[in-house]
């Protein structure tokens, strides 16, 4: 059994296809873990969360994790101040692309979607999150705002059990996503909305067991809408 973990999508739907089915050939026996971010700025938020759905029906076993976007979708189902700055974030994509002008008109199966994403997993070998964690406490898997948000580039083995830290959420050059693979806290978004700009326009996968990166260049027609 393989098992990947997989950085931001960001609505790139036709880069995402080509690294699950033409680089990493994924099958039913694969486990995959998302870190969040499948919405807003790209050009296909809708098609990325539907395909994240047929995955599930059809028997493929996936975990996706709670990004900041999709948090900020959630708050602004309450809040029209979080709503403002949900749109500043990219969210008239993601609008666009469900065909809504309130992420309160999304059918009941998106809302459950959203609301269902957890914020971390642990593994044998690793703790996946979409951000990072906050250091600082002495639990800091009780922490959920760091979880989603953090920008630190660094970990603590003894704090993770001799495990690694891999996230996503701050969009890195190719070349220091593949340095990170050394390091405690591997960092997996390539940038991939952001298109072929230099050193960025990636969608990263990590194999658990033989930490091999995969690399898929962006490929969408458009590669980005509301930065």
């Amino acid at each position: 059994m393989r098992r990947f973990v997989i950085g931001d999508i960001h609505g790139c739907i036709h880069t995402l296809e080509a690294l699950l089915w033409q680089q990493l050939k994924v099958t039913v026996d694969d486990e995959l873990f998302f870190l969040g971010d499948y919405i807003d700025r790209g050009p296909a938020s809708k098609a990325v969360v539907d395909l994240l759905l047929e995955l599930r029906r059809n028997g493929y076993r996936i975990t996706p994790l709670r990004g900041n976007h999709e948090q900020l979708l959630l708050d602004a189902c309450d809040s029209e101040d979080m709503l403002r700055l949900w749109l500043y974030n990219g969210a008239l994509a993601t609008l666009q692309s469900f065909g809504v002008r309130h992420p309160r008109e999304l059918s009941g199966e998106y809302k459950a979607f959203f609301a269902a994403l957890p914020f971390y997993i642990e593994t044998d070998v690793a703790i996946l999150v979409h951000a990072g964690l906050n250091f600082d406490v002495a639990s800091p898997l009780d922490d959920t705002e760091t979880m989603l948000w953090d920008r630190s580039l660094q970990a603590n083995p003894v704090l993770l059990g001799g495990r690694r830290l891999i996230a996503g959420h701050t969009p890195m050059h190719l070349s220091a996503v593949r340095r990170s693979l050394s390091q405690a806290k591997v960092l997996l978004d390539g940038g991939c909305v952001y298109g072929r700009a230099s050193g960025y326009g990636y969608l990263c996968a990590l194999e658990l067991q033989s930490w091999e990166l995969f690399v898929q260049p962006n490929v969408e027609k458009k590669s980005s809408v509301y930065l």
